[in-house]
């Protein structure tokens, strides 16, 4: 069994105590240098600490909170995903708003880009398509809650307190046939931007408070990418 499929089966059941315990022991892992890994600082506003990819399957911590500066974004924060997502909140408080496009070539707001995705980066191009946005939902989502985004639905997290701490399990499967999308400026040419490593001190900062806001004793087996 993959650690997906593992906490996956955990978040289906809302077994937030294995989750967390995974998650803490992933941290003091990456704490005391054995479990090796590079924190990224997402466009969207959050820094990714990978821990697992296998084939269609990922997982991820993502973190948002003050302590860091924020990648800069190039698009606008709605988006869509080629992979399911599914999350579990361990702590911290979130919101998942989800949008309709509407086709409207005479009046739009945005234009289309498809993001295309590699080690070097990830390239944006424009694909034509102009549209305007309607919010469909906003769900909120509080520690020890999960939650499900599904592909090709687009979407935008929003964190109503930017003094605060979210930390987040983010577990991805890839659809076949799928696109990852997002909503851009109307003359926005193609472009291309890179996820940039976090300085080992700001990473090293946000794990330890990550870390102590999930409480509970040090655990001694650090939890690495698994298989």
């Amino acid at each position: 069994m993959t650690l997906y499929s593992e906490l996956s089966a955990a978040i289906g059941r809302g077994d937030g105590e294995s989750i967390t315990d995974w998650a803490r022991a992933l941290l003091d892992g990456i704490t005391a240098g054995a479990v090796p890994t590079t924190v990224v600082s997402h466009p969207l506003g959050f820094l990714c600490v990978p821990a697992h990819r296998s084939g269609d399957e990922g997982v991820c911590l993502h973190l948002w909170g003050p302590q860091w500066r924020r990648a800069t974004l190039t698009t606008s924060p709605t988006h869509c995903h080629s992979w399911d997502l599914d999350s579990w909140v361990l702590t911290g408080l979130l919101r998942n708003q989800t949008v309709r496009l509407v086709d409207d070539p005479d009046a739009p707001t945005h234009q289309v880009f498809e993001v295309r995705s590699s080690a070097e980066g990830d390239v944006l191009h424009p694909t034509g398509r102009l549209v305007r946005t309607e919010v469909d939902a906003v769900t909120t989502h509080r520690a020890g809650e999960g939650y499900t985004q599904r592909a090709g639905v687009f979407h935008q997290t929003l964190v109503p307190d930017p003094r605060g701490l979210v930390a987040t399990v983010a577990l991805g499967l890839t659809r076949p046939g799928g696109a990852d999308l997002s909503l851009g400026g109307l003359d926005t040419a193609s472009h291309r931007t890179r996820r940039q490593p976090c300085p080992p001190e700001v990473a090293t900062r946000v794990v330890r408070a990550a870390r102590a806001a999930l409480g509970g004793t040090r655990v001694t087996e650090s939890a690495g990418a698994g298989e």
